[in-house]
Formats: C-alpha cells, structure tokens, sequence
C-alpha cells in the first residue's frame, strides 16, 4: 500500500487517510475520493491531499478483518459485518469464552497492521455480548501478511462452552456458631448466581458437621434429586484434606480434586467430584455476592469444562481480586475463616 500526500488532481479512486472539510465539502477518512470531490475540493484551495493507494496483493481493511474473524470464529459466536477495518464477535449462547492465549499473541506478533483484542478467558458472557474484536490498523494489508495471520490463528481459536449444567444441589453443614439465617442468605446469593446461567437449586440440605452426613447427603442428591453439581457450604472453613468435607466427599466414594488456590478471596475452595458430577467444596466468600475466586470455578464447572489441579494453580497472576487499602497488613492480622 502507498501512503502520503497526492496532487488532489490525481486523487481520484484513492482513500483519503484523515477527514477533510472545506466550504460544503466533506470528506470522510477511509473513503474513496470520487472525482467529484476531488474537483470540489480542488476549487477550494486544496492542492493535495493524504491518500492511500491498494497494491497489487493487498488485501482492504474490512476483507481482511472479515477474513481473520471468520477464522478465529468457533462454536457459538457469529460475526458481524466489517467497518472501517474491524469486525466484532459476539456471543450466541451464554456460557464461558474460551480460547489459547498463545494463538491470540501469535496473531498479534505477525504485524503491526493486525490486531485481535479479546475477553479474559474464560470469562462469563451472556448471549449477544462481544467477546473479541478484529482492527486492521491501516487501510490495507498485503496479502501474505493476512495469510500469515489466518494460519497463526488456525480454525476456531475463540469459541463459547453453553452452559450445561442445570441442576445444582447444596449441602449446608452446621455448628452451634452458625445462624440459620446465615444459611438462609447464602441460598438466596447462590441463586443469584445461577440465575445468568439458566440453572437452579434443585434440592439443599442442612446437616450435622460430621463427613458421615456429607457422604449420605451428597449420595442422595445425585442419586435421588439428580443434581449435576453440588456445593458444599461447611460451618467452618476446610483447613485440610482430612477436614470433614473431603473427607465427606470421599466417604461417598468420590475424590478430590485439588484443595486450596492462589485467588483472593477463594483460597480455601475445594472442587472434587463423585463419580461425574463435580463437587465444590465453597470457600466462606462464596456467601458474599461480590466475585471471588469460586464464581470463576461455579462457572466452568456449569459449563462443563474440566478444572484441574493444574488449571486451579495457574490463577494465580491475577488472582488478587480485591484488598481493603485502610488495612494496615493487608490479608493479615484482622482476616478470618469467612473471608477466604
């Protein structure tokens, strides 16, 4: 592509590179200067003008974002029609984005004249929500640059996982120090929750915080309620994977998955599974409505994406979610069970 000021005489058929008004002409960045507007401008003084020029093998703005966004689209977003060098994608269904950071940063490194900028992964999105957007920066990009990108991004590097699972049990457990409108709210927040992602509390339980009535409630929710995924709220925080909700989980011949994660608040979620159906053992900020690290597990798991031990420790860039700047130490000293 040429770039640089032109005779306005000889503009015609170029794209004019910034906004140009003169009298009562107007001439829009990015458009094509018509010959009429070239003579109109040339009566008013201009003599040149900052065009751009396609080359052979270049490929315009919108064909190439087009282009590069049809390729990255995968599973549940659609595309929108490009203008002046970008193309939006938006969600079709709501669930969670997921995507290869290292696929994005490889479109990103081909050129400076493309770019893709997205949603964090794994971040919720509801239906019509724009996850990612496609800019190529100048008017035109060569050819061979556009193919490079489109092969760097292969075939559907951003896609959206639907939520899928719909039917949520919960197990509360008490102790004399816990209040049962204490108990009465946290449902209430869970709810909450779910309701973005078409799921619902379909059967809770209060029992003794002993593992034997862990097991025997989580076996009858999932055998008998037909939950999908259970929450675990203990009447005091897990402090270990012999504490009673592992080993509750375990006791209903389930497993554990990973216990403890570096997100704050959330460090003391658990997630573990019986049989196909996830478990989460929530930390106590999931009965507060503000984000914290068991809204990123809740919904990966409602998507039915697999969370590892892997997955879970790698939050941690990022994981610091909130602080209280007053604090003198921060996370120290004043904190207590409830707040992780």
């Amino acid at each position: 592509m040429r770039f640089g000021p032109v005779p306005v005489a000889a503009a015609a058929g170029l794209i004019s590179a910034h906004t140009v008004r003169r009298a009562d002409i107007t001439l829009r960045k990015g458009a094509v200067i018509g010959e009429a507007v070239a003579a109109g401008l040339a009566q008013a003084g201009v003599s040149e003008i900052v065009a751009a020029a396609l080359e052979a093998g270049d490929v315009g703005e919108d064909a190439a974002a087009a282009r590069l966004a049809d390729r990255l689209r995968g599973p549940n977003l659609r595309v929108e029609a490009p203008f002046t060098g970008r193309c939006n994608l938006f969600a079709e269904v709501a669930g969670v984005l997921t995507l290869d950071p290292a696929r994005i940063d490889a479109v990103n490194a081909v050129s400076e004249a493309v770019t893709v900028a997205t949603l964090p992964r794994f971040r919720p999105v509801v239906e019509g929500e724009m996850v990612a957007t496609v800019k190529i920066i100048p008017y035109a990009v060569p050819g061979a640059v556009l193919a490079h990108a489109c092969a760097a991004a292969e075939d559907g590097a951003l896609a959206v996982a639907p939520y899928r699972r719909r039917r949520v049990g919960v197990v509360s457990t008490r102790l004399p120090s816990l209040k049962e409108g204490t108990i009465d709210k946290t449902l209430r927040v869970l709810s909450d929750r779910l309701a973005p992602t078409g799921a619902a509390i379909v059967a809770e339980t209060r029992v003794a915080h002993v593992d034997e009535a862990v097991a025997a409630s989580l076996a009858a929710m999932i055998d008998d309620d037909g939950a999908d995924l259970v929450v675990v709220f203990g009447a005091s925080a897990i402090a270990d994977r012999r504490d009673v909700i592992p080993a509750g989980i375990e006791a209903a011949g389930g497993r554990v998955v990973h216990l403890g994660m570096p997100v704050d608040p959330g460090n003391l979620l658990l997630v573990g599974a019986c049989g196909d159906v996830p478990v989460i053992g929530a930390p106590g900020c999931a009965r507060s409505p503000k984000e914290n690290g068991f809204d990123w597990i809740l919904h990966r798991l409602l998507a039915d994406l697999t969370v590892t031990r892997a997955d879970l420790v790698a939050l941690g860039v990022g994981g610091l979610l909130m602080e209280i700047v007053s604090r003198p130490q921060p996370r120290a000293g004043g904190a207590t069970a409830s707040d992780e």
